[in-house]
């Protein structure tokens, strides 16, 4: 059972109903104590009543006969209709000495009790009967438990009566209460059901009960972050077209130019067109990299990396380029350093830091790295002898597809904005500033994995 409204209606008429059964009983019990009570008074005045006016006592004596009645008495009744006598009350009269002198059953009766109410057994029966002494005689009135009953039990069916409607007027009331409490969430499933698949503005929240409102501002949060993530895709998607298109048209006039050219200059022709191919692949590359960084894309999976032994790594990997390019390369300290991260992430920001240090610095120039451990931080710094970035410029490079030099730039101002993404999903601070040799020098702290956490 998932419906809530289900388990409403099951639990709340459940309890109704045990509560009914509960009331009927308790009810029934004391009903019938009562009607005993009520019952055993007429006795009562019965007996006293049959003391008033029985003429018996004013004519025979002790040991006097009853008259004998005209019509069968009941006791000869009985055998004609087995059960009959017993829906009548039994009186008789008795003396001091325990003889009958008169019995509304010939001669016979249920036996003379002390003074009181009583409940005994005769001819198989129970009987209620009440002993009422005064002056010789004593009178004695009496009535079967069965018959009793049945008149209980024909005023049953009205005592239940009452408890029946209760529990049905009680039933439908509690149904549209439920109905009416769970009417804001069917209300909010229509609304959202009816939206268009780009409607992520906000739930209204006013009105809604206390029990509700905190899910409709978690799911407004949720819809705020969702409609964020896909104006971020949408952006990216019409940057890395926009992009795309330069290079691609590049190398396609390029190719076209291959065609035209001359056999003695197509080799600098497809020099060209190579090179083409490789800004295009460049781009291609760090587009799916900032991809995979987009949030909620994928989860990293953090884990203790040593952090020297990629900055050894990456130096290896850049030392043939490098020296293609006339740059010096070197590693000046790599001491040992141990971070939460993920290493392809990191190595990914590693190789975006050298590759832009070692295509904006120039031919001839140098770019350093060096690792060292500032407790309770491990610190990278990337520097390089080239041209730098002006102070007021450091913040906007850090942004996508931000290029300072259009004319001449080769790269696709991804690389700092990769950096910038893999530095914040590690709880690490990027800093610019001026090299000692006038280049640019960047700084990476991260926190240490001894002394933290995994970032969430």
């Amino acid at each position: 059972m998932n419906s809530i409204r289900s388990r409403l209606l099951f639990w709340q008429i459940s309890a109704l109903l045990l509560t009914a059964v509960v009331v009927g009983i308790l009810t029934f019990r004391l009903a019938w104590g009562g009607f005993n009570d009520v019952r055993d008074q007429g006795l009562e005045q019965i007996a006293q009543t049959v003391l008033r006016h029985d003429k018996t006592l004013k004519t025979g004596g002790v040991g006097s006969t009853p008259p004998a009645p005209s019509e069968p008495s009941i006791l000869e009744k009985k055998w004609f209709a087995e059960d009959e006598y017993l829906d009548q009350f039994v009186s008789q009269i008795w003396s001091e000495r325990g003889l009958l002198l008169y019995s509304s059953l010939r001669e016979v009766g249920p036996p003379m009790q002390t003074p009181g109410h009583h409940i005994v057994t005769w001819h198989g029966q129970s009987w209620r009967l009440f002993t009422l002494p005064q002056g010789d005689n004593i009178v004695q009135v009496a009535v079967t438990t069965h018959v009793r009953r049945q008149h209980f039990y024909e005023l049953t069916a009205w005592l239940l009566i009452p408890l029946g409607v209760l529990v049905v007027v009680l039933g439908m009331l509690i149904h549209q209460a439920v109905l009416r409490s769970l009417r804001p969430l069917e209300d909010m499933r229509r609304e959202l059901g009816q939206r268009d698949v780009a409607d992520l503005h906000a739930v209204p929240t006013t009105g809604l009960p206390t029990e509700i409102a905190p899910l409709a501002e978690t799911l407004n949060q949720l819809l705020t972050r969702l409609d964020t993530l896909l104006a971020n895709q949408r952006r990216f998607l019409a940057d890395a077209a926009h992009e795309l298109n330069t290079p691609l048209a590049a190398v396609k006039l390029q190719a076209q130019l291959v065609r035209r050219t001359p056999e003695p200059e197509r080799s600098a022709a497809l020099d060209e067109l190579d090179r083409g191919i490789e800004r295009t692949t460049h781009l291609v590359s760090q587009l799916l990299q900032l991809a995979r960084l987009e949030p909620d894309v994928r989860h990293p999976e953090h884990s203790r990396v040593r952090l020297d032994d990629l900055v050894r790594e990456v130096v290896v990997s850049f030392a043939a380029r490098a020296v293609e390019h006339r740059i010096d390369l070197g590693l000046t300290s790599a001491e040992p350093a141990l971070v939460w991260g993920d290493a392809q992430a990191l190595r990914t920001m590693l190789d975006n830091l050298v590759d832009n240090a070692l295509r904006y610095a120039g031919e001839g120039a140098r770019v350093d790295l060096a690792l060292r451990v500032e407790d309770p931080h491990a610190v990278v710094e990337v520097i390089d002898s080239g041209p730098g970035i002006a102070a007021v410029d450091r913040e906007r490079v850090q942004e996508r597809f931000v290029r300072l030099d259009q004319g001449q730039s080769t790269g696709s101002g991804l690389g700092l904005a990769i950096v910038k993404s893999i530095a914040d999903l590690h709880a690490a601070r990027l800093e610019m500033t001026n090299a000692p040799s006038g280049g640019l020098l960047v700084r990476i702290r991260f926190p240490m994995a001894a002394d933290t956490l995994p970032p969430s």
